[in-house]
C-alpha cells in the first residue's frame, strides 16, 4: 500500500531517464561531429590562453566555500523552527537559543582565525 504512493515519483524518474537518454542518443547520432584543432583549443575571450589550463588554487577558496555551505545549511533550520514556534513554546525557544549560541561560537571562532578574511 505504501509503495503505491511513490509510484508517480518512480514513473517520473523513469520518464526523465528515458528522455535524457533519448535526447543524448539522438544528438550523438544526428549531430555533426567534425573536430578541428581550432575547435579543440581552449577559449579565453577570443585571446590565446596564457599559461597552463590547470593551476593550483589556494585553499582559501575551498575554505570559504565550505564555510558558506556549513552556515547556509545551519540557517535552513530556522524556517521550520519559525513555523512551529508557537507549538514548541518555551522549550523550542531555549533549544533554538542553544543552537544559535553554538552557531555564533563557531562563527566567532572562524572570524578570529581569519578564515573569513579575503586577501
Amino acid at each position: 500500500m505504501a509503495l503505491q504512493e511513490f509510484a508517480p515519483i518512480g514513473v517520473l524518474i523513469l520518464l526523465a531517464i528515458i528522455v535524457a537518454l533519448l535526447v543524448n542518443s539522438l544528438s550523438w547520432l544526428l549531430g555533426p561531429f567534425k573536430p578541428t584543432e581550432r575547435k579543440s583549443a581552449p577559449y579565453e575571450s577570443g585571446m590565446k590562453p596564457i599559461g597552463p589550463g590547470t593551476r593550483r588554487m589556494p585553499v582559501k577558496f575551498y575554505l570559504v566555500a565550505v564555510l558558506f555551505i556549513i552556515f547556509d545549511v545551519e540557517v535552513i533550520f530556522f524556517l521550520p523552527w519559525a513555523v512551529k514556534l508557537r507549538e514548541l513554546g518555551v522549550y523550542g525557544l531555549i533549544t533554538m537559543g542553544v543552537f544559535l549560541f553554538i552557531l555564533t561560537v563557531g562563527f566567532v571562532y572562524e572570524w578570529k582565525k581569519g578564515a573569513l578574511e579575503w586577501e
